[in-house]
């Protein structure tokens, strides 16, 4: 039987179970759990700073509307507290973790010496960049979740709980504020999927684990600096950050879908570009390492 027929019959337990490998290697690491760790610091950071602030008597400032407006209400309900800490760590923390962990997808293994024997392996080039940018992905939603985890535990801790108020101003149950809290979450992971496939993609035009994550914190960086400078607003929605912040938009009631769909739409197309892209760099790649 040919190499190409064994990859062909790969079966689906075994791809799974690479996956499953993938998934222990990123979180066993002491960079990942670093990360993490940070990213549950700035939650409780944050709701520090508040308490002590306004001492919990409702005062801190902020205006209407989306993002760290939220730090408004959250001496009345810690609730917010998830709203603040998703919207503080979204423009910079959690894409840059995520950068780092899918800048080294790939250029970690290679500088390793690990990436030839893993396409030893039955999975093929194809299969495994797929796991590679799955893990990447689940990395999205586990820091997304850590943070708003964090920050509902010091919200609970600091300040009271209660029904929320939504951005339009009515009133809604403290379930279906949990709800709304949890699909926030969600929304952010989703977020970051096309930071995830520029990640993988630098990560495959290199040996170097750490120009790979540097390069891919550059960008970010770059694109982050270009969607504040007024005199390119005609790029401005073509940048993948640039509609980081409409979660802010399931907070109120009805809930605003055109800035969450335009943000989803251009992440997915982000992911498919940069996603080709290594797929036809990494398919191609001689791998010598």
């Amino acid at each position: 039987m040919s190499r190409a027929e064994t990859a062909g019959r790969v079966s689906p337990l075994w791809t799974f179970g690479l996956f499953r490998s993938e998934l222990l290697t990123t979180f066993r690491r002491w960079r990942t759990l670093a990360l993490l760790g940070v990213l549950a610091a700035v939650p409780v950071l944050v709701g520090v700073a508040v308490r002590i602030e306004t001492g919990g008597d409702g005062s801190a400032g902020g205006g209407g509307g989306g993002g760290p407006a939220f730090i408004s209400q959250i001496t009345n309900n810690g609730l917010f507290l998830v709203f603040t800490a998703l919207a503080v760590t979204l423009p910079f923390f959690l894409p840059m973790a995520v950068g780092v962990v899918a800048g080294d997808a790939v250029a970690g293994e290679a500088n390793a010496g690990t990436l030839r024997y893993l396409l030893v392996a039955p999975a093929g080039r194809s299969r495994l960049l797929l796991t590679k940018y799955a893990t990447v992905m689940a990395f999205c939603l586990v820091a997304t979740l850590v943070v708003a985890l964090s920050a509902l535990i010091t919200g609970a801790l600091l300040f009271p709980l209660g029904d929320p108020t939504t951005i339009s101003g009515t009133r809604i149950g403290f379930a279906e504020g949990l709800v709304r809290a949890l699909l926030i979450a969600l929304v952010v992971a989703l977020s970051l999927i096309g930071v995830a496939a520029l990640g993988l993609f630098v990560s495959t035009l290199t040996n170097s684990g750490i120009a790979a994550m540097a390069t891919t914190v550059g960008l970010l960086t770059t694109v982050q600096i270009l969607d504040q400078i007024p005199q390119l607003h005609a790029l401005h929605p073509y940048l993948f950050s640039h509609h980081w912040l409409s979660f802010a938009d399931l907070m109120r009631e009805p809930v605003y879908w055109d800035d969450l769909t335009k943000n989803l739409g251009l992440q997915a197309l982000y992911a498919a570009v940069f996603g080709s892209a290594a797929w036809a760099r990494f398919t191609a790649r001689d791998i010598t390492a």
